[in-house]
């Protein structure tokens, strides 16, 4: 087996990750990298975007000693490659059914989509909006065409409540399908292990490499406790 600590990680599909987590990472690979936030331009009046915090901010005596690196850039407009690999997955009836199940039993999963509501300590309780994380939980969705051309040409013109609920469900599918594909192509080019502590992500992340005959090296570190 390789020496992980010789191994460099690509965390992924968030640009932060719990303390947790983060020390489990540091114990076997050296250094981890993060991406930043990705600020998604679906097109050219409409896209996704959230606070730019970095891990660095964090855990600056880290980033400091090179155990953390950051900096890789996941935003802006989709290139016709990442076309081309988004649609694959959103094409793919196994890596929906893993998006689907995550989204009827995997909360965390759930946060990535619909917003959740926090105590006082920080940790998610409930969704704000239960009607929408319903609605995306139905059967029906995970059989229902989506590409990227066709939610790009809905997000041009005002949607009825039904249509709306199709575009946003499409565009979450998009959302973690892109962040995964900026993964693979990251560890690719930098020879880098991917690592996780979501399980779905993982499993997501593994049928893409699977179905594609991509050569990668890829872990889910076990969170219990947290």
């Amino acid at each position: 087996m390789p020496d992980t600590l010789t191994m460099d990680a690509l965390y992924y599909p968030f640009h932060l990750c719990h303390e947790q987590t983060l020390h489990q990472i540091l114990k076997d690979y050296s250094p981890v990298h993060f991406l930043d936030f990705m600020a998604l331009q679906f097109t050219p009046f409409m896209g996704a975007t959230g606070f730019p915090d970095r891990m660095g901010d964090y855990y600056p005596e880290l980033l400091e000693s090179g155990r953390i690196i950051q900096g890789h850039d996941v935003s802006g407009p989709l290139s016709p490659r990442m076309v081309m690999a988004v649609n694959q997955d959103l094409a793919d009836p196994l890596w929906r059914s893993i998006v689907h199940a995550a989204l009827k039993d995997d909360r965390r999963f759930q946060r990535g989509l619909v917003a959740f509501s926090q105590d006082s300590q920080g940790r998610s309780s409930v969704p704000t909006d239960a009607a929408l994380l319903a609605a995306f939980q139905q059967p029906e969705r995970e059989f229902a065409f989506y590409t990227v051309e066709t939610l790009q040409s809905m997000s041009r013109r005002r949607l009825p409540e039904r249509e709306n609920l199709i575009f946003e469900y499409g565009f979450g599918l998009i959302k973690t399908s892109a962040a995964l594909v900026y993964s693979i192509q990251l560890c690719q080019h930098l020879g880098l292990v991917a690592v996780t502590d979501s399980p779905a992500h993982h499993q997501l992340l593994r049928r893409t490499c699977l179905r594609d005959n991509v050569d990668l090296s890829y872990a889910c570190v076990k969170r219990e406790g947290y």
